[in-house]
């Protein structure tokens, strides 16, 4: 039985997460910023569920909430860095307040919550943390830039810290989810820019309309991928990344295929600045 730390808890991957760790039995240290709706999905409250008020881009509700969980279950084995929110526009099209708003929930709120959690897995010299990135965050495209750039951080940030915690017992693991059927392409969890700019038609425009389009349609079960999640935490050598869905794989195949060919076409340059 294992005791997990989750931001974002009250929907989306991080409530199918959340219900997923405590249908096997673990114990969940739920947080979000309003902490019953992390109740309200369920009523009878089971046992092992501990909701806890607490954003991410506040330092102090998060080692209040470490506080509170290490007073409730003694430890802290998972932590799932969930929370986060999407952002639709060109990037010349999108305001400095909407990328840094962004950039405060999805990098500054993760590397908040690590110093939080971290301290509690390295004294125990156990523990595992699950970054839930995005496809978007190995390859990204015209009019989500802003978004996939914010999750190419998570992605360097969750490299880096692989190999810091490592020699401690601590296992990193970045989850690259593709399309999944939750509420992320609402305006819960998407904010959109306004196409301000007629140039950008061409190269943003049909993704503006694709994510439109695709509301509700996503061809992932988030159920099926919050079981993929927990599961990860059962085997003896996780990967530091795991892609989820049809449509996370192709596009990171095509991103690698694309990066071979152009680092063989252009090989003789990079080889040619030597000294």
């Amino acid at each position: 039985m294992s005791v997990w730390f989750v931001t974002g808890a009250s929907r989306g991957l991080g409530a199918e997460i959340t219900r997923e760790a405590l249908d096997r039995g673990h114990r969940v240290i739920a947080t979000a910023r309003d902490a019953s709706a992390v109740l309200r999905a369920y009523p009878n409250e089971p046992d092992g569920l501990l909701a806890v008020n607490a954003d991410v881009t506040e330092p102090e509700q998060l080692a209040l909430a470490v506080e509170t969980g290490l007073a409730e279950f003694g430890r802290i084995d998972v932590v799932v860095n969930n929370a986060g929110h999407g952002l639709v526009g060109a990037v010349e099209e999108t305001s400095d307040e909407a990328a840094r708003a962004l950039f405060d929930v999805n990098v500054f709120g993760v590397l908040n919550t690590l110093r939080a959690t971290l301290p509690t897995l390295r004294a125990q010299r156990s523990g595992h943390v699950l970054n839930i990135g995005s496809v978007g965050g190995f390859a990204t495209a015209p009019a989500v830039g802003l978004y996939g750039a914010s999750k190419f951080a998570l992605e360097g940030v969750s490299e880096a810290l692989h190999g810091e915690l490592a020699p401690l017992g601590v296992r990193v693991t970045i989850v690259e989810p593709g399309g999944f059927r939750t509420d992320f392409l609402n305006g819960s969890s998407l904010r959109v820019e306004p196409a301000a700019i007629a140039d950008y038609t061409a190269g943003a425009g049909p993704v503006r309309a694709a994510l439109a389009h695709h509301a509700g349609r996503q061809p992932g079960d988030p159920v099926k991928a919050a079981r993929a999640v927990v599961d990860l935490t059962e085997v003896d050598e996780p990967p530091l990344r795991l892609q989820l869905g049809a449509d996370a794989v192709e596009r990171v195949e095509a991103k690698l295929d694309l990066v071979r060919r152009e680092l063989d076409r252009w090989r003789h340059v990079a080889l040619s600045t030597a000294i």
